[in-house]
């Protein structure tokens, strides 16, 4: 049972500048949901940072709600929070998966996220996995989110000397005069 596994839990980051966060969270089992976003919470207060909070309807519309946040705000990363509960039909397996590819689509292009949606068996899994004294996927989700966002400070300011640099004080643009004046 992975209830008694032994696991390795990373240090907590630290920052050198303020860390600003969005949860976004499914109240679809408002219970779990609630479990979970007082676990992430409590790690993201933990390391400092800030976060805000919107509701999305289930599961499929967080990675759409985290996309448009990206390309919308300054946040710094993501928790995914939400609950799947198995069902009679294939609708679970439909929403498991696509939330989560899509998530991981997100993260493949920088997007720091934290995945916590559970998908569980029945209830009462979703219960242990939420509870803010045990094992708390939200909490979770919330550290992985931090790692990624340490990660990709880290490394932010590295380049491997291709590509274009974007415009600024040393560069001009195409049809542009060194005062910045456009050239007719």
């Amino acid at each position: 049972m992975a209830g008694t596994e032994k696991h390795t839990t990373l240090p907590r980051p630290d920052f050198d500048r303020p860390v600003r966060v969005l949860i976004v969270v499914s109240p679809y089992y408002s219970d779990i949901a609630e479990g979970l976003l007082t676990g992430a919470k409590a790690e993201l207060e933990a390391a400092g940072a800030t976060w805000d909070v919107v509701e999305m309807p289930g599961a499929l519309e967080i990675p759409t709600a985290i996309g448009i946040s990206d390309r919308a705000s300054h946040f710094d990363g993501y928790v995914a929070l939400g609950c799947v509960i198995r069902g009679e039909t294939t609708h679970y397996e439909t929403v498991c998966n696509d939330s989560s590819r899509a998530l991981q689509l997100l993260g493949l292009q920088g997007l720091c996220i934290g995945n916590g949606i559970l998908t569980v068996e029945n209830r009462e899994q979703a219960v242990v996995r939420a509870d803010p004294d045990g094992q708390n996927k939200g909490g979770g989700a919330a550290a992985a989110a931090l790692h990624l966002i340490a990660l990709g400070r880290r490394w932010r300011g590295t380049s491997k000397g291709i590509g274009f640099k974007p415009a600024g004080s040393d560069t001009l643009m195409a049809g542009e005069n060194v005062d910045g004046a456009d050239i007719a």
